[in-house]
């Protein structure tokens, strides 16, 4: 396996292989949990979302970097940041691997992958973030085993 800069190619696996990593969250986690008219509203329109999104992660000119990691021509998975110049600070903003291909030490792979291209692009610290539920559970296990430190943080919904 080789962790690779992404290439235009790459898009149409990103959009598939986020769509299996965090579709389960979103209509197995989240819609249960505050309901559809938050759902609908907040990410009524995730898979979509995601699309755009993933269509603008990767631009160095912008300081925004993704990198896959290729298994014999497959995706299995990637890593997105970007960097914060003025500030010194770069940020993991997403991180995805194949349902087949975890506890295989892959996210950790990635995730030293990104904050060596951010130490090597002028970042002095990283931040990355998960979520609290359950789902995110193995998220929060890996980020603090890489030694990044959990500020605890609480996001609150209210259907009016």
């Amino acid at each position: 396996m080789i962790i690779r800069s992404f290439e235009s190619r790459d898009l149409p696996r990103l959009i598939e292989l986020t769509t299996e990593t965090f579709g389960p969250f979103y209509e197995d986690s989240f819609r249960p949990l505050v309901g559809e008219v938050v759902f609908t509203r907040q990410h009524g329109q995730w898979r979509e979302d995601y699309g755009t999104l993933l269509a603008t992660l990767h631009a160095p000119e912008h300081n925004k970097y993704v990198a896959v990691a290729d298994l014999d021509g497959e995706i299995v998975g990637y890593v997105g940041c970007e960097i914060d110049p003025a500030r010194e600070r770069g940020t993991i903003s997403i991180l995805a691997v194949d349902a087949h291909r975890r506890r295989d030490h892959l996210a950790t792979d990635l995730c030293e992958h990104a904050f060596s291209y951010l130490r090597a692009h002028g970042a002095v610290y990283a931040e990355i973030g998960t979520g609290g539920d359950d789902f995110h559970a193995p998220a929060r296990a890996l980020y603090e085993s890489l030694g990044c430190i959990k500020l605890p943080v609480a996001v609150y919904f209210r259907e009016l």
